[in-house]
């Protein structure tokens, strides 16, 4: 048994035998993923934290869920059965504004401060901290990188 064997790979099956080849084992039973709203659910961790990877469900809107679908919270995703998934799909389609539909409600939002001229309008027209934060120094996220000005030496 070579050194490619035992880190997991196989030389064999290919003419040229030099092509690595990861070894997989495949069980008999294909692993389902549960997709809800649209987002691929992780199915290893447990139901409230696969939920928050749902754009516009956090922690206590992912424990709501779970209280309304009576799923107990420390579930895991695999565990659920195929009608337990279609409870909480109908159930978030239904009661929540998620993925979608809320990330066109917030550009809608943010265009409508815009058109008004309003402060935070302004701000975000002009990529500032729209919240009251500094920029004499920081705001470098929202700024963009630092921009060097023509004439100014540099501190000895």
């Amino acid at each position: 048994m070579g050194f490619h064997e035992r880190a997991g790979f196989s030389l064999s099956g290919t003419p040229e035998g030099g092509i690595f080849r990861p070894i997989v084992e495949r069980p008999n039973r294909r692993k389902r993923v549960a997709r809800i709203a649209g987002v691929n659910i992780p199915t290893n961790k447990r139901v409230v934290i696969a939920l928050q990877y749902i754009h516009g469900i956090g922690p206590t809107k992912a424990r709501e869920i779970c209280d309304k679908v009576n799923i107990p919270p420390q579930r895991r995703v695999f565990e659920l059965t195929d009608s337990e998934i279609l409870q909480i799909r109908e159930t978030i389609d239904r009661d929540y504004r998620v993925e979608g539909d809320l990330r066109r409600e917030v550009a809608m939002n943010i265009k409508r401060l815009m058109d008004l001229g309003c402060y935070r309008g302004l701000r975000h027209r002009r990529q500032l901290p729209v919240r009251g934060q500094r920029t004499h120094t920081n705001a470098r996220t929202r700024k963009g990188k630092a921009k060097p000005i023509a004439g100014k030496k540099k501190p000895t």
